[in-house]
C-alpha cells in the first residue's frame, strides 16, 4: 500500500524513481479508506535528506499511510528552502487538535547542547506531552530518546567523551517481543550520537524494555510496558552514504572526527561504504506500524486516552 504525501513534496519523485508506491494528496481523495495518520516531528538540519529517509522506511508496509510534516523551530534553516518549509509543513499551533496513529521525532544535532540551552526545549516538552492523549504510539530517534528519558523519566542526559560514530552489531534480547520480530540473532546498525545510554542506567531508571544493546553503542531499542513509546538510540533509516557526509562535515568544520568504524571498506574514506543495515530498519519501521501503530489504535482517533486505552467522549 501506499504512503500518502503532498502533489509537490520532493520526496514524491525521489521515491516514485525508486520504484516505492507513493500516493499524492490528489488522487487520495478520491479513496474512502480509513489511512494511518503519522506526523514526522523533524529537528534534523537537512530536512528534504530526512524526509527522503524515513518516507522510504514508512513505505515498506501494506497499510496506507498519510503524513503529515511538523516543524518547531521557526528560524531560518540553514540548509533548507524557506519555501519548502512554508510549503509543506505544519506548525504546532496548526495540528494541536488532531489525532495521530503514530509519531515519529527525530534525531537533532544537539549532543553537546544542555538541554536548558536548546531553544525550543519547552516545545518539545509539550509536543512529547500532548502525544500522550493525542498519538498511539511515538517513536523517538537518537536525540529524541535522550530529550523523552529526560521529560517522561528525568533521566540526566549522558554524554560520551568521543562521539559514537559507524555500523555496530547489536544482539537481540526479546525473543516473542513484535517489535523485533524477525529480527536476525545479531544485526547491524549505524549510530552518530555523543549521547550514551548505558543498560545500568536504563534498567535502574526507567521501566522501559530493553530489546536490543551493544556492546560498544549501548542500548539500542527499547518500548515502554504499554508500548506507546519506542526508543530508538540510532538511525536505522540512514542511507548508505549520510554517515560519509557527516565525517566530512566534521573533517571540514575542522573537528578532526575519527572515521566511522566499521563503515568504510578497508577502513578507508575512499572506498564507497554500502549500507549493511537496510533490511533491519525497514523490518524495525514496519514492525512497529504493524504491531504498536495498527494493532493498538482504534478506528477512531477521537477516542484516545492518556493511558492508552479507548473512552468515549461524547
Amino acid at each position: 500500500m501506499p504512503i500518502k504525501i503532498p502533489d509537490r513534496l520532493p520526496a514524491a519523485n525521489v521515491l516514485t524513481q525508486e520504484n516505492i508506491f507513493v500516493m499524492t494528496e490528489s488522487r487520495a481523495a478520491h479513496q474512502d479508506i480509513r489511512t494511518m495518520r503519522v506526523l514526522l516531528l523533524n529537528l534534523m538540519p537537512k530536512k528534504i535528506e530526512t524526509e527522503n529517509q524515513l518516507l522510504r522506511m514508512l513505505s515498506n508496509s501494506p497499510l496506507q499511510i498519510d503524513v503529515d510534516l511538523l516543524r518547531i523551530d521557526d528560524r531560518a534553516s540553514k540548509n533548507t528552502p524557506q519555501s519548502h518549509l512554508e510549503n509543506f509543513y505544519y506548525d504546532f499551533e496548526q495540528i494541536k487538535d488532531e489525532y495521530y496513529d503514530g509519531l515519529i521525532i527525530t534525531g537533532a544535532p544537539l549532543g553537546l547542547t544542555d538541554f536548558c540551552d536548546v531553544l525550543y526545549w519547552d516545545k518539545i516538552e509539550h509536543v512529547i506531552e500532548w502525544a500522550k492523549s493525542h498519538v498511539t504510539s511515538t517513536l523517538f530517534l537518537c536525540w529524541a530518546v535522550q530529550a523523552a528519558l529526560k521529560i517522561l523519566y528525568g533521566v540526566d542526559k549522558q554524554t560520551r567523551l568521543e562521539k559514537l560514530s559507524g555500523v555496530y552489531e547489536h544482539q537481540k534480547l526479546a525473543e516473542f517481543e513484535p517489535l523485533v520480530r524477525g529480527f536476525d540473532d545479531v544485526f547491524l546498525a549505524p549510530h552518530s550520537r555523543y549521547a550514551d545510554f548505558p543498560i545500568e542506567l536504563i534498567q535502574e531508571r526507567t521501566d522501559l524494555n530493553i530489546l536490543a544493546a551493544s556492546e560498544r553503542a549501548g542500548v539500542y531499542l527499547a518500548v515502554s510496558p504499554d508500548r506507546r513509546q519506542v526508543f530508538v538510540t540510532g538511525h536505522p533509516e540512514y542511507d548508505a552514504g549520510t554517515l560519509h557526509g557527516e565525517y566530512l562535515r566534521d573533517l571540514s568544520a575542522g573537528l578532526e572526527p575519527a572515521i566511522p568504524e566499521n563503515y568504510f571498506p578497508q577502513n578507508n574514506p575512499d572506498n564507497a561504504p554500502k549500507a549493511t543495515w537496510r533490511s533491519h530498519g525497514h523490518l524495525l519501521f514496519a514492525n512497529w506500524l504493524n504491531y504498536h501503530v495498527y494493532q493498538l489504535t482504534p478506528y477512531d482517533l477521537r477516542t484516545l486516552s492518556a493511558e492508552g486505552q479507548t473512552l468515549t467522549r461524547y
